[in-house]
């Protein structure tokens, strides 16, 4: 079955397609109802006024596909994010610390580059939250046909998630309400998605897959998990694996989390190199398929008007996960 756009609800994103699926007309709009725009000019007072060692160093804004961050380059070797999202200053400020020392752990556990934080930011003149300066990582973010088919860049993946799941939990086990427990605490969320997606996707197969996935028993034991290996978190160069962003979430969960980067990224092939090469038994790649799902399932109605490349990979995704061969 081919995953289709059925119907386009009034005033949705204008797109062409082309024969990738990417997106080649964009309207942009903003992302989240609650979102925080900063200029360039308020972050440079941010940092003058904050930081004045890097306040003479040029500042760029990053082009991104991410949701949670504005990402402004510090010269060469820094840059700050500023969460989207207005949230509560101390709250989010223990957010960042917290990130800040998971990814810490996780940049000296990982067999690529990752970035680690610098500095935490104050609410100034502009820009209501804490924010946080990170080391910059080079590399590229994948793209959707880039290095699909590569059975080397399959293989680079699959040793990252093994060597994150060697650094050992230290007897902690998965805590909060994001994916990495129990794959029915989603169910909620999920058929959300499915009334929402209705003018959109194929709702009734969809729905009938997500019933079969959800009730997917858990069996083995947590271990550390990156939690969100999207493809603009994945950094490439030379067709090889060069770095990881967003590690902040490093922490315990269900090892099948992390697979589904194999579902974002690889197609049946390469996907088939990375399960053998990590070892997945059956229910461990179900359920990885069971999390691609519902992280999918998400992107495409919450981020058609706003989010080209985040929409183009929940399609994408979906339509690997509804293609791959049952056993």
């Amino acid at each position: 079955m081919r995953l289709t756009l059925v119907r386009r609800p009034a005033g949705a994103l204008r797109h062409a397609c082309n024969a990738g699926g990417e997106q080649q007309e964009v309207i942009g709009l903003p992302m989240h109802e609650d979102q925080v725009e900063v200029s360039d000019e308020v972050v440079r007072e941010l940092i003058a006024s904050q930081f004045p060692e890097w306040a003479g160093r040029p500042i760029t804004r990053v082009a991104s596909s991410g949701t949670i961050n504005t990402i402004v380059r510090i010269g060469a070797d820094l840059a700050a994010r500023l969460p989207l999202q207005r949230s509560d200053p101390g709250r989010l400020r223990t957010v960042l610390e917290g990130e800040a020392e998971a990814s810490a752990l996780f940049a000296v556990s990982a067999p690529v580059a990752a970035p680690v934080t610098v500095a935490i930011g104050e609410p100034g003149q502009g820009y209501p939250m804490p924010w946080s300066v990170q080391t910059w990582v080079p590399g590229s973010p994948v793209t959707s046909a880039q290095l699909s088919v590569s059975v080397d860049f399959a293989m680079d993946l699959a040793a990252l998630v093994g060597a994150l799941r060697d650094v050992g939990t230290g007897g902690r086990s998965f805590e909060g309400a994001n994916r990495g427990g129990e794959l029915g605490a989603h169910d909620e969320w999920v058929q959300t998605c499915l009334r929402q997606s209705e003018q959109l996707l194929d709702v009734p197969r969809l729905r009938e897959l997500w019933q079969e996935l959800r009730a997917l028993p858990r069996e083995r034991r947590d271990v550390m998990t990156h939690g969100d290996l999207i493809p603009g978190n994945v950094l490439v160069d030379g067709g090889r694996l060069r770095g990881v962003l967003d590690s902040g979430g490093f922490g315990p969960a269900d090892p099948a989390l992390d697979v589904i980067v194999a579902w974002h990224l690889l197609e049946t092939d390469a996907r088939a190199v990375f399960r053998e090469q990590l070892g997945c038994d059956e229910l461990e790649w179900k359920r990885s398929k069971a999390w691609a799902f519902e992280q999918s399932i998400g992107l495409i109605w919450y981020y058609a008007q706003s989010n080209p490349a985040m929409f183009a990979t929940g399609r994408r995704t979906l339509q690997r996960i509804l293609d791959a061969p049952e056993p």
